[in-house]
């Protein structure tokens, strides 16, 4: 019995087109044809497709298929490599799935950088781009320390929202009071995290260009008169942190993240 391309492209689960494919490569050889010029298939063609068919399921990628198929030396090691790229290939998928579910049951914005979706809520649009930015700075358990920076109260929560409307021509006497009660809770971040005093063992990239990444992303995110309350606050939480006995002084004081 002999079968058309369209009838061998059927039987075997595939189209017309990926038959064609496949001669074109040379996975599939020419077959025979009948007295008006149609191709005739038979059952060793019909054989060697569904071959090709299951180990293209299997994700061998087409190049690999005639070594593979044909049990050639290197087929087991072929096979391996690609049982490790389908394991890597899961466990991202896997990732990125439980990363959805946590941004739906969060209702936070897709975008929200790995880990922060709970506290997303408590974030502006310049404090997520930030934190995206930390992440290449900073190692997974200085981010870890973040997330739990941002799940704050709801006094520190306003302040953060005021500090995140706070208008580019703000007048002198907000930027000041809002520097003074922000203060207090930077310097309490500074107690409770040491390590921000002096994050090099922190650091996934060099401290300079921590430095400059820094400082760049800032003066860009923040409008002028949120750095200067950001700045004012940062001296004002040093200075209370100097004049408490309790505090320690391992290494010179920085700002805490950015994040409101």
């Amino acid at each position: 019995m002999t079968w058309s391309t369209r009838e061998l492209a059927e039987l075997a689960g595939t189209t017309v087109n990926t038959v064609r494919h496949y001669h074109r490569i040379g996975l599939l050889e020419e077959p025979g044809r009948r007295w008006n010029g149609y191709k005739q298939y038979g059952v060793r063609d019909l054989v060697r497709l569904l071959r090709i068919r299951r180990l293209a399921e299997l994700g061998v990628p087409l190049s690999a298929v005639g070594e593979v198929g044909a049990g050639c030396d290197g087929a087991s090691e072929a096979l391996r490599a690609l049982e490790a790229e389908l394991t890597a290939s899961i466990e991202r998928w896997q990732r990125a799935r439980s990363a959805i579910a946590a941004i739906l049951r969060a209702d936070a914005p897709a975008d929200t950088p790995a880990g922060f979706e709970p506290v997303a809520a408590h974030l502006s649009e310049s404090d997520r781009a930030i934190i995206h930015i930390y992440a290449q700075l900073y190692d997974a358990e200085a981010m870890a320390d973040l997330r739990t920076m941002v799940e704050v109260d709801a006094e520190t929560g306003a302040l953060g929202a005021q500090l995140t409307r706070l208008a580019p021509d703000a007048d002198e006497a907000i930027r000041r009071e809002l520097a003074e009660r922000l203060a207090p809770a930077l310097a309490q971040t500074l107690r409770d995290y040491p390590w921000l005093g002096c994050p090099q063992g922190r650091l996934s990239k060099s401290e300079a260009v921590t430095r400059r990444t820094f400082a760049e992303a800032v003066a860009e995110l923040y409008n002028p008169a949120q750095l200067d309350v950001l700045a004012r606050a940062g001296v004002l939480a040093q200075e209370q942190l100097a004049a408490d006995p309790t505090s320690g002084d391992e290494c010179p004081r920085a700002a805490a993240p950015a994040a409101s």
